[in-house]
């Protein structure tokens, strides 16, 4: 990163004994340390949010391509009919079923006594 050779960092520790002295070199080069801790803090700090940034982006990016083709798909797909509360009501000239014209005579117009799992499931009466 500086290109410093292992002789011009030898020649820096010398003159670091010589001016600072060897009494006070652990603490200068404690206080070097912290120095180089916070920078390193600061560039990751400065680097993670530009990661984030990027991932937004990106992000942003593949949602707007994924609407795009969701819109495609749906515009060359055919309009699937749901059935609506008035579809499922019967015909009006179909006559409805009364308790007498139950199979069993009971009170049931469906038929659930004939197949008890569609009384029990709720389930329409079969189209006839």
């Amino acid at each position: 990163m500086f290109d410093i050779g292992a002789s011009e960092l030898l020649m820096i520790v010398i003159v670091a004994v010589v001016v600072i002295g060897p009494k006070d070199m652990p603490m200068a080069l404690r206080t070097a340390g912290r120095w180089i801790g916070k920078m390193r803090k600061m560039s990751n700090h400065f680097r993670s949010g530009l990661d984030a940034m990027v991932r937004e982006a990106e992000l942003e990016e593949m949602e707007r391509k994924w609407r795009e083709q969701n819109e495609a798909i749906m515009k060359a797909a055919p309009q699937v009919h749901l059935p609506t509360a008035e579809d499922m009501q019967p015909p009006a000239g179909t006559p409805a079923l009364v308790a007498a014209d139950a199979p069993d005579g009971r009170d049931d117009p469906e038929g659930s006594a004939a197949n008890p799992r569609q009384a029990e499931l709720h389930l329409p009466p079969p189209p006839p």
